[in-house]
């Protein structure tokens, strides 16, 4: 799929994910260890490498290694991509603590916006956990729109019954660059 191709701007790469970026991935996963709690499912050390058996093997996802310098800090991932009806979600993401508040998430999903609108999709959307007031305020800042709450819409790995956020960007109110 088209979709699913490397994207980079300057240093800063995403490339599809595949088992080469496993020990990369654990490492940066492993700088946040309180972060798992807040996410649908875990990459702390002791769940990482059922988790990431899993992503890989999900077709229904289609996973980036994040890459700055070459070096993973992070992932990414288009989810639920239904392309006749013109909607995907960007969502699984994860970077570094270093890198957070650095403008790189935004360079980070600019990428993926542009790139999913030039491929004929209309709607992205973003679904947050009610409690992450840090990744809601991120996807505000992108123009998204907040839309609602979908109430115990998922149980996580923690056994949370998580409210999700939900936010939409249409094609028509993106403003590339």
């Amino acid at each position: 799929m088209a979709l699913h191709e490397g994207l980079a701007d300057g240093e800063l790469d995403l490339v599809p994910l595949t088992e080469a970026h496993r020990e990369g991935l654990r490492a940066a996963c492993r700088e946040d260890d309180a972060i798992w709690e807040i996410y649908p499912t875990s990459y702390a050390p002791d769940r990482f490498d059922a988790t990431f058996d899993a992503l890989l093997a999900n077709a229904a996802r289609l996973p980036f290694a994040i890459r700055l310098g070459g070096q993973v800090i992070g992932m990414t991932a288009y989810l639920g991509v239904d392309a006749p009806r013109g909607v995907l979600e960007i969502g699984n993401s994860y970077i570094v603590p270093r890198a957070r508040g650095t403008g790189l998430n935004r360079r980070i999903k600019r990428l993926m916006i542009d790139h999913a609108f030039a491929e004929g999709f209309r709607r992205i959307e973003f679904k947050v956990d009610q409690r992450n007031a840090r990744s809601q305020a991120a996807v505000a800042k992108l123009g998204a729109v907040r839309e609602g709450v979908l109430r115990q819409e998922r149980i996580t790995w923690t056994g949370h019954v998580r409210d999700t956020v939900i936010f939409g960007l249409l094609r028509d109110e993106w403003q590339p660059g």
